[in-house]
């Protein structure tokens, strides 16, 4: 697992890890998962129903994992007492804009069609782990960050395993982990686990990191995928990153290289769409900004279910998914709108309140 310095593990002042610290860390957590998802979708609606569809799937498993790790985030805060709070305008980040919770300070994250230049500056960065295992055919050749509280999701999100780890070392496990367990959300998929207690809690957060960042040995889950990194380094490099044929003795890096079947990322497969698209950026009444104004409607409705989802009504987690799928259509109708200048409209992902 994940190696941190002590200075990232805990507050200047180790008397401030309380159990309403940790909360907000895992607040936090939710916030940073939800942040991933708009840029992802972003690039998975800009893909061209004629267009590469198996490069759109790469993305689109990337986006399901990340509302597995959001739902997993809430499960922890729950189970320790907590409230996820969603419905909320300042849940959603601004765009383009930096990451939830101090992690990867530096890195603005923004809304725009599938490209390499996307792939590698902002997604890549965004799941990097912190020793990232390169392959041949090409070097990542990633910038360094600066100096920063949390260098990696993974970093996070062992933070808050520690603390955790502490607190319950200090009080008890059945005091820190007191959260009704009628609020935990179980059916988005088998690695959709309950939160009872610290081990399942370290269970969630492997599930969360590895996933995203695959391990220091492989590029691989525990379930055998790709972890998230190399899904879009798959991509930036245009080949299936395949084990290397009799290397199983050989070091990790040298298990593994981008030299599988061609899954290359071309415009021509891309709708040319605006990026950090907003209301303003259309004129108003135009279709497109009717469009995107109804667009944002129902991501703020899905917004609404989730956060009854994740507060004691796990139940209506169906309607959530149902607004999941009425959003992929609506995108759809929004980036085939040609808006005469070379460019076609995008989703906005902003709140709107639901007028009653």
């Amino acid at each position: 697992m994940i190696q941190l310095r002590k200075e990232l593990i805990h507050p200047a002042d180790s008397s401030q890890i309380t159990l309403d610290f940790v909360k907000m860390q895992l607040q936090q957590a939710i916030e940073l998962e939800h942040s991933t998802i708009p840029p992802y979708l972003t690039a998975y609606y800009s893909v061209r129903p004629d267009g590469n569809q198996e490069v759109a799937e790469i993305v689109r498993s990337v986006v399901i994992e990340e509302m597995l790790h959001m739902t997993l985030a809430c499960n922890l805060l729950n189970s320790i007492g907590g409230s996820p709070a969603i419905d909320n305008p300042d849940f959603i980040p601004t765009y383009p804009g930096p990451m939830p919770g101090g992690v990867h300070t530096g890195l603005q994250v923004s809304l725009g069609p599938l490209s390499r230049d996307l792939l590698k500056n902002v997604f890549m960065e965004i799941e990097e782990p912190e020793d990232p295992l390169e392959f041949p055919t090409a070097k990542l050749m990633l910038e360094a960050l600066p100096p920063e509280e949390y260098p990696t999701i993974g970093a996070f999100y062992k933070a808050i395993e520690l603390n955790l780890t502490e607190l319950v070392a200090e009080y008890g496990e059945a005091e820190i982990f007191s959260g009704n367990p009628d609020h935990q959300v179980t059916s988005f998929g088998p690695e959709c686990i309950k939160v009872t207690s610290l081990e399942t809690a370290k269970q969630a957060i492997e599930i969360i990191v590895e996933q995203g960042e695959g391990s220091e040995f492989s590029p691989l889950d525990e379930d055998g995928e790709l972890a998230h990194y190399y899904k879009f380094a798959e991509l930036y490099h245009g080949r299936r990153l395949v084990r290397v044929p009799n290397s199983e003795h050989l070091p990790p890096k040298d298990q593994w290289a981008y030299t599988g079947e061609s899954i290359e990322v071309l415009s021509s497969d891309v709708f040319p769409i605006i990026p950090n698209a907003t209301l303003d950026s259309y004129q108003e009444n135009s279709l497109a900004w009717v469009k995107a104004r109804q667009f944002s409607y129902s991501y703020t409705s899905l917004l609404k279910a989730l956060h009854i989802t994740f507060n004691g009504k796990p139940e209506h987690l169906d309607s959530s998914i149902g607004l999941m799928y009425s959003l992929r259509l609506q995108a759809q109708e929004i980036v085939a709108i040609d808006l005469g200048n070379g460019t076609h409209a995008a989703p906005t992902f902003t709140y709107q309140p639901i007028l009653a």
